[in-house]
């Protein structure tokens, strides 16, 4: 393992994560101040979130020792990789930036906003069916030659720092904006289940190469100059392993804590829309409910 000198004094420069952070960053305060001037006071533990535990990281992560090493060690590009995917999108969707920039847009940017959340590609994104398959094709490509293509090409490198939590941050956004994204309980309920499964095929890429016996990706050897605290490349394979499967497995747990918020409130909305039926408008409903029973 690297000496801790050498971690928290390794840095690289990362043109496309300073792309994003900074652009992120700029958004975020544009809509609070628009949102400010609208009448909104945004909460600062959200900002906090935002600006603190979601952008910092991820420029730590691309800027730092994970993006430094990244291009030679697996370990490193997974742990980068990883997180900005799996875990620095539920910390900077705390902060809301969906529910900021409704509060902060006029009426015609709103509805703008509204028609690019209700397209095909957005809502197929945000439904938690998709994300475990999301993550299975793009973890499952780590135990293909591409994995040192990743690593090798720094475009490749930059397009991945910037999808992975824009794409992470689009599956996360029905747990941490589920104002948003009215979900009936029995939808819940269903995803429930199948965040399940999901804790199984989250697991898959990492068993694999924490356990395959071979180097997966073809690069056998390091280049010359190697450190000498590098591990063999199988070793290297493997810790990357370790950490794609610990990092798929914990971060599975403050979803299901979420989706157990989500699914209160929902039961709570629905709760409330019944008492506010008239009894005429129930017995409409019930026979309603009775009609399609029987058709």
């Amino acid at each position: 393992m690297p000496p801790l000198s050498t971690v928290f004094a390794s840095a690289t420069i990362d043109p496309a994560a300073l792309a994003l952070g900074l652009a992120a960053a700029v958004l975020y305060g544009v809509g609070l101040m628009r949102a400010r001037r609208a009448g909104v006071r945004w909460p600062l533990w959200r900002v906090l979130c935002f600006y603190v535990l979601g952008l910092v990281p991820y420029l730590v992560l691309a800027c730092g020792f994970a993006g430094a090493y990244g291009s030679s060690l697996r370990w490193a590009f997974t742990l980068k990789v990883s997180l900005m995917f799996f875990v620095i999108p539920l910390l900077a969707g705390l902060g809301r930036p969906l529910g900021l920039a409704q509060a902060a847009l006029a009426d015609s940017g709103r509805a703008r906003l509204n028609r690019i959340m209700a397209s095909r590609p957005v809502k197929i994104l945000g439904n938690s069916y998709v994300a475990p398959i999301v993550g299975l094709i793009l973890f499952g490509t780590f135990l293909t030659p591409l994995f040192q293509a990743y690593r090798a090409d720094p475009f490749a490198s930059g397009a991945l720092s910037i999808m992975a939590p824009i794409i992470g941050l689009i599956l996360a956004l029905p747990l941490t904006e589920a104002d948003s994204f009215e979900r009936s309980s029995a939808f819940i309920v269903l995803e429930f289940v199948y965040v399940f499964i999901e804790l199984l095929a989250d697991a898959i890429p990492g068993i694999f190469l924490r356990l395959s016996p071979t180097v997966l990706d073809g690069a056998t050897s390091w280049a010359a100059g190697a450190p000498s605290w590098f591990p063999s490349p199988l070793r290297d394979q493997q810790l990357a392993g370790d950490l794609l499967w610990f990092i798929a497995e914990a971060v599975d747990i403050p979803v299901i804590i979420l989706m157990f918020v989500r699914f209160s409130h929902s039961d709570r909305r629905e709760a409330r829309s019944f008492d506010e039926l008239s009894d005429e408008e129930m017995d409409a409903l019930a026979e309603e409910h009775l009609r399609r029973r029987q058709g």
